[in-house]
């Protein structure tokens, strides 16, 4: 039996969540957001559904921005890896799934300030990771561009 204290530790600590199999003809009211479950970037949380996916359905909007960045935090670490099973596609159970996220939840929540910390400096990493890509693009058409453009006036385009 747990006391009082344990259990409103327990309740501060412990964000609200379900997570189950999302299938392609379902849309949520509440705030959610996805969770990649088979291949090697399984566990990666996804804004928008794909094929192989499980949905996370939480109570409010803090609590989908606290477990989708703890997600992407236990993902980037490579924390879902040791759950991968299978050989030609790996994949992850949604029970495992489950388990993970409670006790790391629980472990982030006690650490208020510095899994809060944490979770800035991913982000701040996640937005420059997105503005180096667009920049490589961006060569990379005009790279292009100025090759498509010798051959134009060469007549060999």
């Amino acid at each position: 039996m747990r006391s009082a204290a344990s259990k409103t530790l327990m309740a501060h600590c412990m964000k609200s969540f379900r997570i189950k199999t999302h299938r392609l003809e379902s849309s949520y009211q509440q705030p959610h957001f996805f969770i990649l479950n088979k291949g090697l970037n399984s566990g990666k949380p996804l804004n928008n559904a794909c094929p192989n996916c499980f949905v996370c359905i939480t109570d409010n909007q803090e609590d989908r921005e606290f477990l989708f960045w703890l997600c992407f935090g236990l993902w980037r670490s490579k924390s879902f890896h040791y759950l991968l099973k299978g050989s030609v596609i790996p994949f992850v159970t949604i029970d495992e799934i489950r388990k993970l996220i409670r006790e790391s939840s629980t472990k982030a929540s006690c650490k208020a300030q510095a899994f809060q910390k944490a979770i800035q400096a991913l982000q701040l990493l996640d937005t420059n990771e997105q503005k180096i890509k667009v920049t490589l693009k961006m060569i990379d058409t005009a790279r292009q561009a100025i090759f498509y453009d010798l051959m134009k006036e060469t007549g060999t385009g």
